[in-house]
């Protein structure tokens, strides 16, 4: 998956954060892939991925778009006119479909207030199934 990867990052800059800190634009674990595109231009996001969508095939892999999100934010806002596809399937969005990465939801919101009620919420679930005498 690395060389994939490495073929298809040849054309992306690496994602300037600030502060002197920057990131690969593309980054996997096992076979989950993150692709972070920080540019003005959705061409080149979309280029990227089409490239990714071309090496997948070769390698006789291919994308699930269902089982992908993709996430545009312009201007400090989610911005839900930008969609992309991959093997000639949109990609869902956040807003449409949130998801659950390492323990973590991600929605269009962008805050983390209501993960806070929700970690409570389960913590008291589970302190109340302790209480319980199996």
């Amino acid at each position: 998956m690395e060389d994939i990867l490495k073929a298809a990052e040849g054309s992306a800059d690496w994602a300037n954060l600030g502060g002197r800190c920057s990131m690969p634009p593309m980054k996997a674990f096992m076979d989950d892939t993150t692709v972070i595109r920080i540019c003005s231009k959705e061409d080149e996001t979309r280029r990227m991925l089409t490239r990714l969508d071309v090496l997948m095939s070769w390698c006789r892999m291919e994308f699930k778009p269902k089982k992908s999100r993709s996430l545009s934010i312009r201007k400090g806002k989610v911005d839900e006119a930008r969609t992309f596809t991959v093997a000639e399937q949109q990609i869902p969005t956040v807003s449409q479909q949130p998801f659950k990465s390492l323990g973590r939801w991600y929605d269009s919101s962008l805050k983390d207030t209501r993960r806070g009620a929700e970690t409570l919420e389960l913590a008291s679930e589970s302190l109340a199934i302790n209480k319980c005498r199996l």
